[in-house]
């Protein structure tokens, strides 16, 4: 039987896709990013295991909502397809009853390992850490390639996509970066949304409270100025920047 390691669930989300979501945080994640405000979801050896159908069971009762409000599941992290098998399980069964699929992913995966589950997957939300591979490694362990390449893929398949990036003071907010997401996105034909999220310091604690160093706790959040600037920048490509998030 499939069991999957769940750090937490968030049975009323409003920011993770469309509509009124059923949020599933799993346990587990291959990137190190220096802003994460999930830092406690890193290690696969914690979490709350489930079952397919003890997911299923608990999402059911929430079913009314998410479907007049245009909701659904999403499976977010860490990093979801970490647990690619499971989820496709349980993408699938919510498929069978209707249920809306998002999945929430860096994108740091390889395309074979998630062609089952992506067949199952309404939406995909792709969050680009940086435009230069160097940089995201720096950022965040890893390069950009396998993102790009999902992004890529997914157009291939015609699967919508709302693409997102966190806009830090001083690392992606550098014009080049955002000329060349302006670049990438306007070259793809399936992203519905586009969305410049404001860094924040809301996971300091949890580094802190665990014994570790949080290395920006020092950049100032982004003002309304600055996510309007970076976002003129990116639409100078005909896209366009959806803007909902409060910001300073």
């Amino acid at each position: 039987m499939l069991k999957a390691k769940v750090h937490s669930i968030e049975t009323f989300g409003t920011v993770d896709g469309p509509g009124i979501r059923y949020i599933i945080f799993f346990q587990g994640c291959p990137l190190r990013c220096k802003y994460c405000h999930n830092r406690d979801t890193w290690d696969r050896n914690f979490g709350k295991e489930y079952t397919v159908d003890e997911l299923m069971q608990d999402i059911i009762k929430y079913d009314s909502y998410m479907k007049f409000s245009g909701g659904g599941v999403t499976a977010s992290g860490g990093e979801a397809t970490l647990q690619a098998e499971f989820l496709t399980e349980l993408f699938a069964r919510c498929k069978e009853i209707g249920i809306h699929t998002c999945l929430d992913t860096s994108g740091f995966v390889d395309t074979k390992r998630i062609d089952k589950l992506l067949d199952y997957t309404d939406l995909v939300l792709l969050d680009i850490k940086h435009m230069d591979s160097d940089k995201s490694k720096e950022l965040t362990g890893v390069g950009n390639e396998k993102a790009l390449k999902l992004a890529r893929y997914l157009d291939e398949r015609c699967i919508p996509v709302w693409i997102r990036q966190v806009l830090i003071p001083g690392i992606t907010d550098d014009v080049e970066n955002l000329k060349s997401l302006g670049q990438f996105i306007a070259s793809l034909n399936n992203v519905d949304r586009v969305e410049l999220l404001p860094y924040h310091g809301m996971g300091i604690h949890k580094w802190e409270s665990m014994g570790l160093e949080y290395e920006l706790k020092d950049i100032e959040e982004p003002t309304a100025e600055d996510v309007r600037h970076a976002s003129e920048i990116v639409e100078a490509y005909g896209v366009s920047v959806y803007n909902n998030q409060q910001v300073k």
